[in-house]
């Protein structure tokens, strides 16, 4: 099956054979092992471990390449930003100052806020597969399986099935317009002007409104003559019994979450992982 653009793509891999509640509760795990430690010694094994998922679970370059692109360029603001506001943020988190180079003004580089977004970075870094890896191996129906077996209503879990297949649904309508559009003559290449061809890109966002609002009208009406929402319960054709890997996965994610908590805890005595001390 041709890979798509943040869709599900069936395979038979490790990953794509777990629960999308397992999957779930690895990615929370997992991303507040991240977010509560500015440990880099954490975050890079973090990193390590979730871009070896990321090759286990078959997913292509071709697939995350604009998410890569997209969050490269938000690293890079970010990064520029943090450093405009607080260019001392480091110096009083470690507690020590080193300077590298002054630049002009108040802005002076040190270690201690190169290694402070040094860190905050890899956070990033390591935070994104993982959302990819959840994103683009969880059937959507399945998980809306699951998130209703552990007790959340199923008109709610239903709603976030049908938000996970509309990413697909609007890259395709997408592509068809574009396509229609430019054989229409509506010059959308490199050889247009860059002022032509964002005019021109607005073009297509009038009939991708109208098409997914058409579509929405037309899931209503599919929902309301089956008789969506009329019973308190429902049953599932894509639920999925937790097996001996979804056990195996969601302690392994905890193992890691507690893990990073005592690190921070035990030993460093705090979230920050000081290494000018």
């Amino acid at each position: 099956m041709k890979s798509k653009l943040f869709s599900y793509n069936q395979l038979d891999t490790p990953i794509h054979r777990l629960s999308g509640l397992t999957k779930l509760i690895g990615f929370l795990f997992l991303t507040f092992a991240v977010m509560f430690s500015y440990d880099i010694r954490v975050i890079l094994g973090i990193t390590i471990f979730s871009l070896y998922i990321l090759k286990v679970s078959q997913i292509k370059y071709s697939q995350i390449r604009l998410m890569v692109i997209y969050v490269a360029i938000f690293i890079a603001i970010n990064a520029i930003i943090t450093f405009l506001f607080s260019p001392e943020e480091g110096v009083e988190i470690y507690g020590t100052r080193h300077e590298i180079v002054h630049l002009f003004g108040r802005y002076t580089l040190t270690w201690e806020q190169l290694f402070y977004q040094t860190t905050k970075l890899m956070k990033y870094v390591s935070v994104i597969p993982l959302g990819l890896i959840f994103l683009l191996t969880t059937n959507p129906s399945e998980f809306a399986a699951s998130l209703n077996r552990v007790g959340v209503n199923y008109k709610a879990a239903y709603a976030v099935a049908l938000t996970l297949r509309y990413f697909p649904d609007i890259q395709r309508d997408y592509k068809d317009i574009t396509l229609a559009q430019q054989a229409r003559g509506l010059e959308l290449s490199r050889k247009a002007k860059f002022k032509d061809r964002v005019k021109n890109a607005l073009l297509i966002i009038i009939p991708l409104i109208f098409s997914t609002l058409d579509r929405i009208e037309v899931i209503s009406n599919a929902m309301d003559l089956r008789g969506f929402s009329k019973e308190k319960t429902r049953t599932w054709y894509s639920a999925k019994e937790m097996n001996k890997g979804d056990y195996i996965a969601i302690i392994i994610s905890i193992v890691i979450f507690i893990l990073s908590i005592a690190v921070s805890v035990f030993i460093n005595k705090s979230r920050f992982y000081n290494p000018f001390i």
